[in-house]
């Protein structure tokens, strides 16, 4: 589940959990889901909530619609998610007077830039009027270096308007042109620092690019451009930072999943393994460890194996490749009957899912580990039966013993059908029927076992 997120709007609160978040320079938009499955967003520049509402789709080519698809995105899983937003109550500014109120807070560029992250509550022309006047109030003061930035963001928003089109490449604007095109981030920079951080954020993997953003963002932004190309050799310099938001036990997790082996690189690793096995985080102990198995030293065998112990069924069948990986890193004196007994868990999920064929090669993965195990012996055993239609009594029983009841009930009935006076098929599929708690089909075949000559013989 997400972090749950109150939002106040005019005399109504919505109570919400964040779905997702997404990073695009100094902007920040957040999806909140409520219990109605309604989606609010919100939108932030730097660490200000400027303006949110309830939008009933995301319009194609919008802001939102920009961050979601070309920003770092954050799902509700991600353990950053919760700390990159700043706040878990928020007010939703009056939209009338939004843009007044931003003018008290904010340079009016970047006002002119806040203006064009608002497309998807505000209809365009109305905006596009906005930086027009921003553009004409710089001008007529003779800032003609803000008159230039202002257009671009205009440029930007609106490429096919043909009035910013025209005035970006007017004759009085040929200097900016010139230091714009420069190479040298550091003095454009000191001009223009909006433009410079938008200009990087969408070439961030650009060595040249990434290197000044980096330089330019706070800790946790910074955090996730280096999780979107990490370099394990700064590894010991991120955790430091990453600490100040998360936990070790979920750092441990972000750098499993970006494929840095936090085993190699941090000395906190294994005892924070060992504590999350302690708490039964067993899942996500695993996932930690599952894409550095062939690398881990010999000290790890006792820990994989009270994961394997521990893990359930329906965890080991979703994760079948990495544990057959797993299991031929543990040690030879394993606890045999333990293992059968996890091995049967096991093959009755397969079953469940599989015909015979499919788990018998799935199963057979496992047989390096376990050469000697009754239960696969078994599985090989049934899938050799399937085709000889004499010993369907004999892949009944295994099928019940098994738990796949129907499967079972299918097999006797076929030797009923034979051998209709044969109590022994009927007997058993009465029984089936017991364990599947059909007491009315149970009894129906006892009745007629109870009428068959040779009961009444006997009686």
């Amino acid at each position: 589940m997400g972090s749950e997120i109150l939002i106040k709007d005019k005399k109504q609160t919505v109570k919400g959990t964040l779905a997702r978040g997404g990073v695009f320079a100094r902007s920040k938009v957040f999806e909140v889901l409520t219990e109605n499955d309604e989606k609010w967003y919100l939108i932030y520049y730097k660490h200000t909530l400027v303006y949110g509402a309830k939008l009933d789709h995301m319009e194609e080519g919008t802001f939102i619609q920009k961050v979601f698809t070309k920003g770092m995105v954050l799902h509700s899983s991600h353990p950053v998610l919760a700390a990159l937003m700043p706040h878990q109550s928020v007010t939703i500014p009056a939209k009338s007077k939004l843009f007044s109120h931003l003018q008290l807070h904010f340079p009016l560029q970047e006002v002119a830039f806040i203006a064009t992250t608002l497309d998807a509550f505000y209809e365009k022309e109305q905006l596009i009027s906005l930086l027009d006047k921003v553009y004409f109030h710089f001008k007529r003061s003779g800032k003609f270096l803000k008159s230039f930035q202002v257009v671009q963001l205009l440029h930007d928003f609106s490429p096919s308007l043909k009035s910013a089109k025209e005035r970006l490449d007017s004759h009085e604007f040929n200097p900016y042109h010139l230091i714009y095109h420069s190479k040298d981030l550091p003095s454009l920079y000191e001009k223009d620092p909006l433009f410079v951080e938008l200009h990087c954020f969408r070439h961030r993997s650009q060595q040249k690019e990434r290197e000044f953003l980096l330089q330019k963002q706070d800790g946790l932004v910074a955090l996730l451009l280096w999780l979107e190309l990490p370099n394990a050799g700064e590894v010991e310099k991120y955790t430091e930072i990453a600490l100040q938001f998360i936990t070790m036990e979920d750092w441990i997790f972000l750098l499993s999943q970006i494929q840095i082996n936090p085993f190699s690189y941090l000395l906190e690793a294994k005892p924070t393994l060992e504590k999350m096995l302690q708490a039964g985080r067993v899942e996500k102990a695993a996932k930690c460890l599952f894409p550095f198995i062939e690398d881990l030293p010999a000290a790890y065998g006792d820990m994989l194996e009270q994961i394997w112990e521990k893990s359930d069924p329906d965890f080991v069948l979703v994760h079948i490749n990495e544990w057959i990986l797993v299991l031929k890193h543990l040690p030879d004196n394993h606890p045999h009957q333990q293992w059968e007994e996890k091995l049967f868990q096991l093959s009755v999920k397969l079953l469940d899912l599989y015909d015979l064929p499919s788990v018998e090669e799935k199963l057979l993965s496992f047989q390096m580990v376990f050469p000697t195990s009754e239960v696969i012996r078994k599985i090989k055993e049934m899938a050799a039966l399937v085709e000889d239609p004499d010993r369907m009594m004999t892949l009944g029983d295994y099928y019940a013993e098994f738990k796949q009841y129907d499967k079972a009930i299918d097999c006797f009935a076929w030797e009923m059908e034979l051998q209709p006076q044969n109590p022994s098929p009927i007997r058993k599929i009465s029984k089936m029927y017991q364990f599947k708690g059909l007491v009315k089909e149970a009894a129906a075949y006892q009745q007629i076992l109870n009428h068959l000559p040779s009961n009444q013989h006997l009686g």
